[in-house]
């Protein structure tokens, strides 16, 4: 009787690779990255507010350019996390796939007229 997810044996598994000190590193990656690209807009207001010649058109607009960044750090972090989660995943053990008996595995009928081969 097979159960799902039976491991299949003798297959050696794959040994740990660079994926896992990426997934280690992208919470930091995060992090920092997303301080640095909300410093620029801190740094204009901080500007603004000090007496500086910024006007309000420029402080809006280093906002828009940090959020937009902000989303695409965001963005870029998320879907390398999903790619190196991916890869751990398929790095794994293998599993045993379609273990049902066959009828006709070693003596195929004929398709019959007008089938495709």
């Amino acid at each position: 009787m097979s159960y799902p997810f039976n491991k299949l044996e003798g297959f050696p598994r794959t040994p740990v690779g660079e994926e896992r000190r990426v997934l280690r590193l992208l919470p930091r990656i995060l992090i920092v990255g997303s301080l640095l690209l909300g410093l620029p807009s801190l740094v204009a207001r901080l500007f603004d507010t000090m007496g500086g010649a910024a006007s309000a058109t420029l402080v809006t607009t280093v906002d828009i350019y940090s959020i937009s960044l902000l989303v695409l750090h965001w963005t870029v972090v998320f879907t390398v996390a999903i790619a190196a989660f991916i890869v751990m995943v398929m790095k794994g053990p293998a599993y045993v796939a379609d273990a049902y008996p066959l009828d006709d595995a070693d003596a195929p009928q004929d398709p019959g007229p007008g089938a495709q081969r």
